[in-house]
């Protein structure tokens, strides 16, 4: 990958805080002495993120922290920052580093950047994906598996980041490289997300309903993955089916949903992807959201009284989500201050995630409708979700 000009000057300044010599460091990090030094004399402006990895790990800290340094948390305009990431999709741009790209190290440079993807650090991920996209590009058919995996989260990131055109570029991708059918449903689903997002409700639905109907299972004799991906789409479906006004269907989905969720006797959270995790506590949040979209906000309170949040991280694909039905209800209640303090929430915990949320941009404007004056509280959430008034 292509680093900064100053990648020299902080793996420096970061080894000798850590009293560490150039030879100690290359030994900890299994690379050559001779890379540690062209890296530190910025003789190389470029190499893999598996070596970044490696350098990090043996630095204890953040690979992100190599990589852009504390400049990668400022805001970018959203076609700049995704540019080298539509780019790497497309095959286009990137110079060729020395080192080859291994399944093990990409599978690992994958890994390493999980937290990012949970956490919605969206520069972060900018910056690394484009290299770790041409890398796994570059492996055979025994790298699929990893491929279709990496692929499957840029996908869900730029759905999530309004980059459309390239997030349906990289599931159609991801789909392809499944292994097999359960991982491809999963990134069905995300794919259906994606149409929902777009506003293809019609399309949504009917994805959704094919991909369930094939995948149904049986109850007594299902694994916890398989009720996780059909569970999934069947929410996709309900969410989808009450936006194109087909109540019916809706319910009927939902509910099928939750006896996915009660099989299942509790939270599904694998530790290596949190797009699979589903539960109980899932499906009641998505019958939040539903309520929402039927305008019953007190519905909405009163389901979300039942939901324990704090047994949940707050990850944009579930309680951060939810909360913002939450503060849209409290509005729809002319509870404003109650609606504030709950966008207030959702800024602190995932300050990156919000600004991309055009539902907390509408909510919050309700909020403040009608004031002359905003408090410096106020000032603070327009600023940061850039509302301008």
């Amino acid at each position: 990958m292509t680093t900064r000009p100053d990648l020299g000057e902080r793996l420096r300044s970061v080894r000798k805080r850590r009293g560490m010599t150039q030879r100690e460091l290359a030994s900890d990090a299994g690379v050559s002495l001779s890379l540690v030094r062209k890296l530190e004399q910025g003789e190389r402006d470029n190499t893999r993120l598996e070596t970044l990895r490696r350098l990090a790990a043996a630095l204890h800290v953040r690979t992100a922290e190599l990589i852009d340094g504390p400049s990668a948390r400022q805001a970018r305009p959203d076609d700049e920052l995704w540019e080298p990431v539509r780019n790497a999709l497309l095959g286009a741009g990137g110079e060729t580093p020395e080192e080859p790209p291994t399944v093990p190290g990409v599978s690992a440079a994958l890994a390493a950047l999980m937290p990012f993807f949970a956490h919605d650090e969206y520069a972060q991920l900018s910056v690394a994906l484009p290299a770790l996209l041409r890398d796994a590009d570059q492996l055979g058919d025994e790298a699929r598996p990893v491929r279709a995996r990496l692929l499957h989260h840029t996908g869900w990131l730029l759905t999530q980041t309004r980059q459309f055109d390239a997030a349906d570029a990289a599931l159609s991708r991801a789909i392809r490289e499944a292994s097999n059918e359960l991982e491809a449903a999963s990134v069905v689903n995300t794919l259906a997300w994606l149409r929902m997002r777009q506003g293809r409700l019609g399309e949504t639905v009917a994805l959704a309903t094919e991909w369930a109907d094939e995948l149904e299972p049986r109850i007594s004799r299902a694994t916890m993955a398989e009720l996780s991906a059909w569970g999934w789409l069947l929410i996709r479906l309900a969410t989808a089916a009450a936006r194109n006004a087909q109540p019916g269907e809706a319910e009927d989905a939902i509910r099928l949903a939750r006896t996915a969720a009660v099989a299942m006797g509790g939270e599904y959270a694998p530790r290596h992807d949190f797009l699979k995790a589903y539960g109980p506590i899932t499906v009641e949040m998505k019958r939040a959201e539903i309520a929402m979209v039927e305008d019953r906000p007190d519905r909405v309170i009163a389901l979300s009284g039942q939901i324990p949040l704090g047994d949940l991280r707050p990850t944009s694909n579930n309680r951060n989500r939810h909360l913002l039905d939450v503060a849209h209800a409290r509005v729809k209640l002319r509870q404003h201050a109650e609606a504030f303090d709950v966008l207030q929430r959702v800024r602190f915990d995932a300050p990156e995630w919000i600004t991309n949320q055009r539902y907390a941009h509408d909510v919050f404007e309700r909020v403040i409708s009608g004031r002359r004056t905003l408090t410096p509280e106020m000032k603070e959430l327009a600023d940061a979700i850039h509302l301008m008034r």
